[in-house]
């Protein structure tokens, strides 16, 4: 082989091992929870769109996306969500009488892998308007009886542990009733006005749950 034809098939070589890698790396950003790329749905309740439990939720939806997961945000306080009426149309596994956002929830949540509730807490309870979409799973509540995973981040004025604690008993009886598993949940205290969480530790432990999901 002379000199020309030698450097001509190093160089295309070359090229094909770099390609390879390219693609083998590319493919190692896709390998995420072990080897599955998840859906998760981020369901959030704060109307504040600059507010500390939205700052934490955009923190997690970051980590995540990097992991290589999708991503789909359902910001409930500017949707329109009517309460459940309780008027058991839908037999739990049918089509609810208000036709409205909720639409959407329906359509991400059922092949969800995981779900994320991200709520400031009101009147020591979870804000009304994510509430009112976890009420309107009563439509769909045999099709989203399967295992899923799912996150709480939750900011509050008060430092007191106890206090986020009924909150806390709400979403773990949440999910042991419809048979999902805990990844993680982000606690976020002594925050009130909208702003105060960027200084503190609770923005990275939004990103690492997501990232690590």
């Amino acid at each position: 082989m002379d000199r020309r034809n030698f450097i001509k098939n190093t160089l295309i070589g070359a090229a094909g091992m770099f390609m390879a890698g390219a693609v083998s790396g590319c493919a190692a950003d896709k390998i995420v929870n072990g080897g599955n790329k998840m859906k998760i749905l981020v369901i959030t309740g704060s109307p504040r769109k600059n507010g500390n439990s939205n700052t934490l939720a955009d923190n997690f939806i970051k980590g995540a996306k990097e992991a290589g997961h999708e991503v789909v945000r359902f910001d409930a306080a500017f949707k329109n969500i009517h309460p459940c009426i309780a008027c058991d149309k839908c037999n739990m596994n049918g089509q609810c009488v208000f036709k409205d956002d909720f639409e959407f929830v329906k359509e991400n949540i059922i092949d969800a892998d995981a779900v994320i509730f991200v709520t400031p807490m009101y009147y020591f309870g979870i804000s009304a308007q994510i509430k009112t979409v976890i009420d309107r799973f009563y439509a769909i509540n045999s099709q989203i009886h399967v295992a899923k995973k799912s996150a709480l981040i939750l900011t509050y004025a008060d430092t007191s542990p106890k206090e986020a604690q009924p909150i806390i008993n709400h979403y773990e009886t949440l999910l042991n009733y419809l048979g999902w598993s805990d990844s993680g949940k982000v606690i976020a205290s002594g925050v009130w006005t909208a702003g105060s969480v960027n200084n503190t530790q609770y923005p990275k432990q939004a990103y690492e749950l997501g990232k690590n999901i």
